[in-house]
């Protein structure tokens, strides 16, 4: 690991300055992916601002009738929160099913939207990678790509987004509450992380002297008819393959709204509007479900090992509605 300094922040206006005036720093918290990849060389800031003690880690209510989520609270502690539970199960569930209990006990809700892509090549500074490296390419297109992206992609990545926790916010459409010298401003989750494109060494559009203070979720909860679903190699403490998160809003049979978003196909949490708004009004079938999985992996694209995952994942898209609308997946 090479040298850094290190700064102790009180709050979030010393925590900016320090990032602004302080070269090559970043901000740190948790630390469960950044001191990994410090320790590989793949990162190595001059310096780095820790972040934990700043005023950010509570849980609390919003005006509009949702709940807010300190950036600084620990995942663990987001995912057994009683309201979190009772309102948000179908986040609590997507936060249990990733890493390790002792990782969600020191990883942040913050951090859990920054961490960086699994992909082999990105941590293998043997290999070409241009998220990475810009402009020097990407070893997975034509590698070993069986973990990889299947939506989204393109002629210079074909990394997936990790996290299981912002694939149940992408379909809570919540909001990322951020600092930085212009003030606060407030991205909505979708346009939170960003496609590959030309520019894959950019992850989100958090701006590298912005701080993300709270994520805000929005009253509707699915609370009733949800479900996380994730496939992975095995049972516990691995990366998703394809997980689905999905809540649908019922009146008896009949779906008012439906929400689905995918993780392990894509740089971001995948949602496909369109295929949700085919469920809207319509009776909780198979036969629907199917057609709405058709509709979302329409255009997805394989590569040499993991054309399995569009299968997989239309599958796993008709499975995780029967079990949010409650519909036996025996029968």
């Amino acid at each position: 690991m090479r040298k850094f300094s290190y700064h102790r922040a009180h709050d979030v206006s010393e925590a900016l300055g320090e990032v602004a005036e302080q070269e090559e720093a970043k901000f740190i918290a948790g630390g469960t992916n950044l001191l990994d990849l410090m320790k590989i060389d793949v990162m190595h800031p001059r310096h780095l601002v820790d972040i934990t003690r700043l005023a950010l880690n509570t849980i609390e209510d919003t005006e509009e009738g949702g709940l807010r989520l300190g950036a600084l609270v620990t995942n663990a502690d987001t995912a057994y929160h009683p309201e979190v539970e009772k309102r948000y199960p179908l986040l609590s569930h997507a936060i249990l099913a990733g890493a390790s209990p002792q990782l969600r006990n020191k990883a942040t809700n913050g951090g859990n939207l920054l961490q960086c892509t699994r992909c082999y090549y990105f941590y293998d500074k043997a290999t070409p990678c241009n998220k990475r490296e810009p402009g020097t390419g990407c070893s997975a297109i034509n590698g070993f790509n069986r973990i990889h992206a299947i939506f989204g992609t393109s002629e210079h990545c074909i990394a997936t987004h990790p996290s299981d926790m912002c694939v149940a916010l992408a379909a809570l459409e919540a909001r990322v509450q951020v600092s930085g010298p212009q003030g606060e401003r407030e991205i909505p989750f979708a346009d939170f992380h960003r496609l590959p494109g030309d520019q894959p060494q950019k992850d989100s559009n958090l701006a590298k002297d912005e701080i993300i203070t709270a994520i805000d979720l929005p009253p509707k909860g699915f609370a009733n008819n949800f479900t996380y679903l994730k496939n992975r190699d095995r049972a516990s403490y691995a990366f998703a393959l394809v997980s689905v998160a999905a809540g649908l809003e019922m009146d008896g049979d009949t779906i008012q709204e439906a929400r689905i978003a995918l993780g392990g196909v894509a740089h971001k949490p995948w949602r496909n509007q369109e295929a949700e708004a085919l469920l809207q009004g319509k009776r909780a079938s198979r036969a629907d479900f199917q057609q709405a999985a058709d509709a979302i992996v329409q255009g997805a694209k394989g590569y040499k090992y993991n054309e399995f995952k569009i299968e997989l994942a239309r599958r796993s898209v008709v499975r995780a509605l029967m079990q949010a609308a409650h519909i036996d997946d025996s029968l």
